[in-house]
């Protein structure tokens, strides 16, 4: 059993689309709504430039204040699909082309595998969106390397597993779409609020059918002891071939796990790494592998 650990003074703000936690030095706001309406979605289309998943909820998302020095940072919908590539794919940006067997075709027994070309936006929604802070004048926050080598630089995996109580939960879905039934494309934000800490989860998740899975997390961390404030940010992105995954299931007559994607993420990290982060599908994406970030807000 862990130490008792001591639960610090702080507010719950509820409305009907919103929930709001404010402890020590930090407001904190997520906001779950339903599925964009035709105007929401056509206003969207028009400043991204891009078709829209089908299930876009372009009005959730959930945002970080820290007060004292007025630092904010949010993850939105609009954010996320920002970062979707409109235009032609090119090296690096993971292009998918899915695979059909034409079984009219005689001159195989087995049917030629045929690709749709990839259409001139990235039809899989993948994003590598990590949130994005605002513009606060004064303020020129940087990103900087975390040092291997410092214990405090490094996410506390231990203490995110201890039976601490939490003090605000909320998962914000911001889009999913099935891939016309070739697959399907989540992203997830989810938040834990503890005694002693505030953790993040962004997690994008692409499952295309008999061709591979690809996951893209984004881990945000912060201890309320830590001084001055400092913000670890982990993000990871991993990908293979639909079978390597497939190979894993746990009775390989239930698919159900393939469309979990905390199972997949699973199935992802299990992996090695060498084929996970490095090799990949072999589609060239460049959100393979691990980078470790630290932001001090002075």
């Amino acid at each position: 059993m862990s130490e008792q650990v001591q639960i610090p003074e702080h507010k719950l703000l509820e409305s009907p689309n919103s929930r709001t936690i404010e402890i020590l030095d930090w407001r904190i706001t997520a906001s779950t709504n339903p599925i964009s309406n035709a105007s929401e979605l056509d206003a969207l289309q028009a400043t991204l430039g891009l078709p829209l998943p089908e299930m876009t909820f372009g009005s959730n998302y959930l945002t970080l204040e820290h007060r004292p020095t007025s630092w904010r940072y949010h993850f939105t919908t609009e954010g996320a699909l920002r970062c979707v590539k409109n235009g032609p794919l090119g090296d690096g940006d993971g292009g998918v082309k899915v695979e059909y067997a034409d079984k009219t075709d005689p001159s195989s027994l087995f049917g030629m595998p045929e690709t749709v070309p990839t259409k001139p936006y990235d039809w899989t929604y993948t994003t590598t969106y990590p949130g994005h802070a605002s513009m606060v004048e004064g303020r020129n926050d940087k990103w900087v390397a975390a040092d291997p080598e410092d214990s405090s630089q490094t996410i506390p995996m231990a203490e995110l597993t201890r039976p601490d109580p939490i003090l605000f939960y909320a998962e914000v879905p911001l889009f999913e779409d099935e891939l016309h039934d070739n697959g399907s494309s989540t992203l997830l934000v989810r938040i834990r609020v503890m005694p002693t800490c505030i953790f993040i989860l962004s997690r994008f998740t692409l499952r295309v059918d008999g061709v591979l899975f690809r996951s893209f997390d984004t881990r945000y961390y912060h201890s309320f002891a830590s001084t001055p404030p400092l913000i670890i940010r982990e993000t990871s992105g991993w990908e293979a071939p639909y079978d390597r995954v497939q190979w894993l299931l746990p009775k390989r007559e239930d698919r159900t796990p393939l469309t979990d994607p905390n199972w997949i993420s699973k199935a992802l990290t299990d992996l090695p790494a060498r084929l996970t982060q490095r090799e990949g599908a072999k589609t060239g994406w460049r959100g393979l592998g691990t980078k470790k970030e630290i932001l001090k807000l002075l």
